[in-house]
């Protein structure tokens, strides 16, 4: 007898094979699944043979077989890689935490992000990959770490990596932000605390700055009005002109930087514009004697 057709089923699909009469084997050219075998159950996907002689008679063998099944297993490795997304801290964020949740996601839509190759690194450290939390989103992880050590303040850089089970890499992404836990400085040169003035116009001076997230802003109260902000010069010097009121007046200073660090500072300034009145002036005795003493009493008020 002779043989009179041999299929291949592959991924629900049927295929013929023809003989190849240099080489004696049946073959068939076929497009390998487009989604990645890693999945399925062993990570392959398998194939079955069909041989059918003229007579009728059929022979069948799948990956199952203890001869040849292992021959049987076709292995299907996808090439797109793994997408990563941080979503925390945001580029160029000030930040007054020293110890930012960092999170970040990573999306795959076939073999599946491999959780083992999951790492961060922040700044010039070795890569972390132990203490993140990982919960699984499909066939991606949303992630989350927290420093067990303090941020210094100033510039960080983070870098994430992951690949999926096929081994293709995700592009590196990085985001970096500051940690600025420190207020501002803030210098008011003028007025001096407990001035008393009878000059209504006051001039408030100062000066501020932050090393780590300039520039400040800074805004100035008088009394119980509304704060109003003040040009800070690219030196940090700032002036304000305020009328004061009669009597005792307050004057607040805020200083903020880019992190929303305050720093506070209080004067209190008396404005009195009234002279002081005179009345009741008395000479005892008066006539005096020549050469003699008098008492001189005035009564003054202000």
């Amino acid at each position: 007898m002779s043989v009179k057709t041999v299929q291949a089923t592959i991924n629900g699909q049927t295929y013929n094979l023809t003989l190849n009469s240099a080489t004696g084997a049946y073959e068939a050219t076929i497009t390998a699944p487009s989604k990645s075998s890693y999945p399925l159950n062993g990570h392959y996907y398998p194939v079955s043979i069909r041989a059918e002689d003229t007579a009728g008679n059929v022979t069948t063998k799948d990956a199952t077989d203890s001869t040849i099944g292992s021959a049987l297993r076709l292995t299907v490795k996808e090439k797109v890689a793994p997408v990563i997304t941080i979503t925390a801290p945001t580029a160029s964020a000030f930040m007054t935490n020293n110890k930012p949740v960092i999170t970040w996601t990573i999306t795959d839509d076939d073999s599946g992000v491999n959780p083992d190759t999951i790492k961060l690194t922040i700044d010039s450290g070795t890569a972390i990959t132990s203490g993140i939390t990982k919960t699984a989103s499909g066939k991606g992880y949303s992630c989350s770490y927290t420093p067990g050590t303090a941020l210094s303040d100033g510039s960080h850089t983070i870098k994430v990596d992951a690949k999926d089970f096929d081994g293709n890499a995700a592009a590196q992404k990085s985001v970096t932000f500051k940690i600025d836990t420190v207020p501002p400085v803030l210098n008011v040169t003028a007025p001096t605390d407990g001035l008393v003035t009878k000059n209504p116009t006051c001039n408030v001076t100062g000066n501020t700055n932050d090393a780590t997230s300039s520039p400040c802003t800074v805004t100035i109260k008088l009394n119980n009005g509304t704060a109003a902000s003040v040009t800070v010069n690219a030196d940090g010097t700032f002036s304000k002109s305020l009328t004061l009121v009669e009597g005792l007046n307050t004057i607040t200073v805020v200083s903020r930087d880019s992190a929303g660090k305050t720093n506070t500072i209080t004067r209190k300034v008396t404005l009195d514009t009234k002279a002081p009145v005179i009345s009741e002036p008395t000479l005892v005795p008066n006539p005096v004697d020549a050469g003699k003493t008098f008492v001189l009493s005035v009564k003054v008020t202000d």
